[in-house]
């Protein structure tokens, strides 16, 4: 299938995600941002939509790879039509998979989002990430980031020391 819409509404798995081209140029302004940051924070967001067709431009990756910013993810609170049947854990293996040079240095999530700890803690370990969890779902049980308790969550984190 082709276009972000159709994997986004696929009713199929996802198995592999490409770009045509395969090697577009990537923006100016988006490398240049990438070498002038702080931090780099992949998601939340649509995964084959949204945070891996970034690490599939050539560019992008190179600067991504060879920033000295740090990495954070932050997961999504549950799999989306795109996403069904990958466990929090895959989520984390398919950046390594897109990027096997990504170094992470945190990922933040949910605790109830998460459930069983440890699988979510060794996929975050095999980017070189510690995983970091927090409180960050809105409290009506929907799967939404609450802005505040997302925010709140950030401030420690992203003021941590290297």
């Amino acid at each position: 299938m082709r276009g972000q819409h159709q994997v986004a509404v696929t009713t199929g798995r996802v198995e592999s995600l490409r770009l045509t081209p395969t090697a577009p140029a990537a923006c100016a302004e988006a490398l240049a941002a990438i070498g002038a940051a702080d931090w780099l924070i992949f998601g939340p967001g649509s995964w084959y939509t949204s945070v891996l067709p970034h690490l599939l431009v050539p560019q992008l990756a190179d600067a991504i790879v060879s920033s000295s910013a740090r990495r954070l993810v932050t997961l999504n609170l549950a799999a989306e039509k795109e996403t069904l049947g990958l466990s929090v854990a895959d989520h984390l293996a398919a950046l390594r998979w897109y990027l096997p040079e990504l170094k992470v240095d945190l990922v933040l999530a949910d605790a109830k989002a998460v459930g069983d700890p440890d699988p979510v803690e060794r996929a975050a370990e095999s980017l070189g990430a510690r995983l970091v969890l927090a409180p960050v779902a809105v409290t009506d049980g929907t799967p939404r980031h609450d802005p505040a308790a997302l925010g709140a969550a950030l401030v420690p984190v992203l003021g941590a020391d290297r």
